[in-house]
């Protein structure tokens, strides 16, 4: 009796082994930020897309394959040439995820790293087509319309293939050396002409003020020569008593001049 009932419970036990491990393996979950689309062997990829949670499929019929549809960010280097011709070297940097409804066409068409198939073919194509319509000195100083309009054609060429850009970003642009060789060529070139312009300035202020300094000159002499001829010798002595002034002052001023007594050649008088 006992040996009957313990082989009936070892029945049941791996009976419900069993069936825990069937309706384990009918069992799958999709995290938060997460789809699954269904591949059926009999039927192939279902069109439906499978939300977040736990759900039921049919064990080795059907298998669901897991995508990430958060945005993930992606650098795609670029090469490229100007309109003038110069080399450029451009660095995207795009926020991407895929879009939800159109998961099936792109693993039938893509697979699961569509992201390396698709971005940066597709990237080397709009900057090779928006670049080429500007030349070097443009993509610097109009930066902010050279972005726009790659944003602009690089969204509509993901959005045909069930992609999702949320951000677009130039965080590299740099010239071949021959460009940036010419550019710091016409810098100097540039300073060069800004010194000659100065120096040609100086001349032109200093020709002008010695103009000026011979007028003066010239309206001095004559004023001297009317004077003179006013005032004869008088004025010569004016002259030189103020001349004789403006000496007796600085030496009254200055520390290391001794007056001494008319006839006396020494500080002291000595006795004779």
């Amino acid at each position: 009796m006992a040996a009957q009932l313990l082989n009936r419970l070892g029945q049941v036990g791996v009976g419900l082994a069993v069936g825990g491990a069937v309706i384990n393996s009918a069992l799958f979950n999709v995290d938060g930020g997460h789809r699954a689309v269904i591949f059926d062997r009999f039927a192939g990829i279902k069109k439906e897309v499978v939300g977040e949670g736990t759900h039921f499929m049919i064990p080795w019929v059907q298998k669901p394959i897991i995508y990430d549809i958060r945005a993930r960010p992606k650098n795609v280097p670029t090469i490229t040439g100007s309109k003038d011709l110069q080399n450029v070297n451009i660095t995207l940097r795009i926020l991407f995820r895929p879009d939800p409804p159109a998961l099936p066409n792109i693993y039938t068409t893509l697979g699961q790293d569509y992201d390396d198939r698709v971005l940066p073919s597709i990237t080397n194509e709009v900057l090779k087509a928006v670049v080429a319509e500007f030349d070097a000195g443009e993509l610097i100083t109009q930066r902010e319309t050279l972005s726009k309009r790659v944003q602009e054609e690089l969204i509509t060429r993901a959005g045909q293939f069930g992609l999702i850009l949320d951000d677009i970003s130039i965080t590299h642009l740099t010239f071949g050396r021959e460009f940036t060789v010419a550019v710091e060529l016409k810098q100097v070139a540039q300073q060069d002409a800004e010194k000659a312009r100065y120096l040609v300035e100086k001349a032109e202020q200093v020709k002008i003020a010695s103009i000026i300094q011979a007028e003066g000159d010239t309206e001095a002499a004559d004023l001297l020569a009317q004077a003179f001829a006013k005032a004869g010798e008088g004025l010569v002595e004016l002259r030189r008593i103020e001349t004789a002034e403006d000496i007796a002052t600085h030496l009254a001023a200055s520390r290391n001049v001794v007056y001494l007594p008319s006839g006396q050649q020494t500080l002291l008088a000595l006795p004779q």
